[in-house]
């Protein structure tokens, strides 16, 4: 809707009170947008505010035409459905809210409503809107409040009776809500055992209803007020505590999107009732209500943010998917000279498999497949080869970034004495050696095998898997000086996404209790026997997050490339012990003249980019991940660098051997 300007005189001469709703409801934004214009500060909007007033005070006719434009305007609006359900889901379900904050994104919205929440966000859109009502001295809001009440003793007693009866029934309202959700069996089974004994929400209504009466039928100063009062504020922060031992249940049971978003609309319903149980007992109830509405603007604009929403209902499963992935992390880092070799041995097997993965790899693409089956086929082969390696208890390097970062990052939460930081560095020098052995000991194992197997497969056929024209282009597209370090970047992307996934599956299988449905469903149990039922609960329990960061990783590898040329992105993949197998089995098909190709020389010098690229972009996304989920903030980040490079210019070998 365009937003049109007038001057105060016009906005006085246009007021209606028997225009239509529309016409009525328009007067009042285009009010607010003249207290705005132009360019405003908080005292222009303020003094604006005053040359209003003023200009009401001074016009009898104009005075009268308010009154009754405020008389139609709070018979024909729902103030409830501003004062209790602003900022809230229609529904307690995320996903319901994400599509519905869509909507209020792509399209607009019409004066022409009775839900004082629609006209709202119409007329105070802007969070310098908050800033402004909060910059109303007192004076002035009581001045606001006379012109807007009516007129003789019983009118007067009437209008402040309209104010008092909507808070109350706001209050109803949210307690209504918070009843609902609290009781709802999902929150109810998880709070500890304390607040279920207490069952601080059975008696919410009550209360509320209580203090009604009070306020209704009792002198302000009326000490039966002020204990229905009480008694109020003590219920709302018993249901808070209720509220917040939900939380604890998170740690050891898994996280709900969905949960977590009721449990925080649960407790912003608690917050509401108290703001407003603020506004109605409140000495100057007209400097509350200015309060009231400017947070009801910061409301408003969070209401209409689709990153508001994810940040915020998604904090706490980042956090659980970082610890999961942490406790997964803290095992592929080495700490002693043993386990410096078990990692390089992991590693020369994973690099063993993947010389069969690559080659099956140009099997299938000798078949010709579309893009997509293509992409599909090669994806079931790296995930079978990747699911394999895990069972076989080897490795493969560029998967263990993601999973470190966040055993990096929960070591940061202790950085306050020098002794922290220096056994951070420690572990810093711990991670880059683990890798450095993991992706030495994948691609040294690797770039033989393939070349072994092709040569033996050349004895057997006649000829290498793939012919000289194929492994001249295959150099090609592991040029150095080409994308493929672009590509190498993008896999590290895919390679920290298999994390996440990794990680959500892990707390989607422990929030279902999974393992304890394997190990006790009778049907289960009557099917694989006791014994084995358990067998399988653990080897699940244990397995579930490999298992998925495996298959999803399979998956990827293949088929985005093949969804990247549908859109003609262009975009492949190119990991670090895949392209060492690439170029064994292309120096395999050129033979010895290879070593004095220009391309073979640019390929090899792309294995430690790539490794690098992989490694470190899947750390880095991963650990800001983990940052954010630990609520890492304030690090001397300086003295942490600083550190680093004391360790690199003291002790540079730490970084690369044990």
């Amino acid at each position: 809707m365009k937003r049109i300007t007038q001057d105060l005189p016009g906005l006085l001469a246009t007021l209606d009170p028997d225009a239509d709703l529309a016409h009525r409801h328009l007067w009042l934004i285009h009010l607010l947008d003249w207290v705005r214009a132009p360019k405003p500060s908080v005292e222009d909007c303020a003094q604006r505010v005053r040359l209003l007033v003023e200009a009401f005070e001074d016009d009898a006719a104009a005075r009268q035409r308010l009154k009754a434009w405020w008389q139609r305007f709070t018979d024909t609006v729902d103030i409830t459905a501003l004062l209790a359900d602003f900022g809230f889901a229609p529904r307690t379900n995320m996903f319901s809210e994400l599509s519905e904050r869509v909507r209020y994104k792509l399209l607009p919205s019409t004066p022409e409503t009775s839900d004082a929440s629609e006209l709202f966000m119409l007329a105070m859109p802007d969070e310098f809107d908050a800033r402004w009502l909060n910059g109303l001295d007192a004076p002035l809001l009581e001045r606001i409040a006379a012109l807007l009440r009516p007129e003789g003793q019983e009118a007067e007693a009437r209008g402040s009776s309209f104010w008092q009866h909507s808070l109350l029934g706001s209050i109803t309202y949210c307690a209504g809500q918070i009843l609902s959700t609290g009781f709802s069996p999902e929150l109810r089974l998880r709070m500890d055992e304390q607040a279920r004994i207490e069952q601080p929400f059975h008696a919410l209504i009550h209360d509320v209803e209580s203090l009604r009466v009070e306020v209704l039928h009792a002198l302000r100063t009326n000490d039966r007020r002020d204990a229905a009062e009480a008694r109020l504020r003590e219920r709302l922060d018993a249901c808070r505590a209720a509220v917040a031992s939900v939380y604890t249940h998170f740690e050891s049971e898994g996280i709900s999107v969905g949960l977590v978003f009721r449990l925080r609309q649960l407790r912003a319903r608690i917050l509401r009732v108290r703001r407003l149980l603020d506004c109605l007992l409140a000495d100057n109830r007209a400097a509350e209500t200015a309060s009231l509405l400017a947070n009801l603007v910061a409301v408003g604009r969070e209401r209409r943010s689709l990153r508001a929403l994810l940040a915020t209902n998604t904090s706490l499963l980042a956090a659980k998917v970082a610890e999961r992935s942490a406790e997964t992390g803290e095992h592929y880092i080495t700490r002693t000279g043993q386990e410096y070799r078990s990692m390089v041995a992991k590693a020369a097997g994973g690099g063993f498999m993947m010389a069969f993965t690559t080659l099956m790899k140009f099997a299938l693409y000798a078949l010709g497949l579309s893009a997509f089956w293509g992409g599909l086929a090669a994806g079931i082969n790296y995930s079978i080869s990747f699911v394999l390696i895990q069972l076989l208890h080897f490795t493969v390097a560029t998967k263990q970034p993601a999973m470190t970062a966040p055993a990096m990052a929960a070591k940061l939460k202790d950085l306050q004495a020098g002794e922290a930081i220096e056994e951070f560095v420690d572990e810093v020098a711990r991670l880059v050696r683990s890798q450095v052995a993991a992706v030495l000991g994948n691609v040294l194992v690797v770039f033989p095998m393939v070349l072994l197997l092709s040569l033996g497969y050349a004895q057997l056929f006649g000829h290498t898997p793939i012919d000289g024209p194929h492994a001249i282009a295959v150099l090609d597209s592991l040029n150095l000086l080409g994308l493929s370090p672009l590509f190498a970047a993008f896999t590290g992307v895919l390679l920290f996404a298999s994390s996440l996934i990794a990680g959500w599956a892990e707390n989607w299988f422990v929030l279902r209790r999974l393992d304890s449905v394997i190990r006790y469903n009778p049907g289960i149990t009557r099917w694989l026997g006791a014994r084995r039922a358990d067998r399988w609960a653990h080897f699940w329990r244990k397995n579930i997050s490999g298992f998925a960061a495996n298959v999803s990783l399979g998956l990827m590898l293949g088929l985005v490339p093949a969804f990247a040329a549908f859109f003609g992105l262009g975009l492949e993949v190119r990991h670090v012990t895949l392209s060492a197998g690439q170029i064994g089995a292309a120096s395999a098909a050129l033979g010895w003249q290879v070593l004095h190709s220009d391309l073979f020389w640019w390929a090899v010098a792309l294995l430690p980019v790539n490794g690098a690229l992989n490694v470190t972009v899947s750390f880095y996304l991963a650990f800001r991940v983990a940052l954010r989920a630990h609520n890492v903030s304030g690090v001397d980040r300086s003295r942490i660098y600083a550190a680093i490079r004391r360790r690199l210019r003291t002790a540079p070998l730490s970084f690369f051997r044990p």
